[in-house]
């Protein structure tokens, strides 16, 4: 039984015994108020012996407080399990050449999967990063974050490094920039050219660049 239950146990415990905080039930039964809150937020674990003296001073079974097994009372809840970890697919790989062209895996569910990033959506993908064209941006190993959302370019994306797809259906990873009328946009290379007056289908905020040391930690297979 994870350490984060047993810490729940143990505050849903000292709740359903009328105790509004922890400070509050150490003082009551003389307890150290550092180390009950440790026990309890789940930075230190208790033993089973001291899981007795909690199960007395709350009127529950020490079974139960201590790995959840043995009847305990109604009134106290069982903490839910653990949100399972959200994973998102790599999609392809980008930076291969000057173009920062993106190659589409050849099937999502045979690829690598990541995990979601902070505040990322159920439309999160990721691209994996080879070469090194995109050298002081992103780095060979790496990993870009984008919301596959499929909508038109925004203000808001002019001079940022994005992803986009061109009329043409190429996709890339370049700075968005204004062209010279509308609707038509410069697209500027890390490294290499940049291609004027492009006409564009769709572009995506880059939401996340994980460094190559971390996306080797976090990267798995499907």
């Amino acid at each position: 039984m994870s350490i984060p239950e047993r810490a729940e146990r143990l505050k849903a415990a000292r709740r359903r015994a009328g105790f509004k905080t922890a400070a509050a039930a150490a003082a009551h039964f003389n307890w150290n108020r550092n180390t009950y809150s440790s026990n309890e937020n789940g930075n230190a674990p208790y033993s089973y012996k001291m899981a007795k003296e909690y199960g007395a001073a709350f009127d529950v079974s020490p079974q139960w407080l201590y790995d959840g097994l043995g009847a305990s009372d109604p009134d106290v809840p069982t903490p839910p399990p653990p949100a399972r970890l959200s994973l998102v697919p790599v999609i392809g790989r980008v930076g291969a050449d000057t173009e920062g062209r993106v190659l589409f895996a050849s099937g999502q569910e045979a690829g690598d999967l990541v995990p979601l990033p902070p505040g990322g959506t159920d439309k999160a993908v990721a691209l994996r990063i080879v070469g090194h064209s995109m050298r002081g941006v992103a780095d060979e190993g790496g990993l870009i974050y984008f919301e596959d959302q499929r909508t038109p370019p925004t203000p808001d994306m002019f001079g940022h490094v994005v992803v986009v797809e061109t009329l043409e259906g190429e996709v890339l990873v370049k700075r968005l920039l204004r062209g010279s009328r509308s609707g038509r946009y410069d697209l500027e290379s890390v490294v290499g050219p940049v291609r004027e007056d492009a006409r564009i289908r769709w572009a995506a905020h880059i939401t996340a660049i994980i460094p190559p040391h971390q996306a080797r930690r976090i990267l798995r297979s499907a």
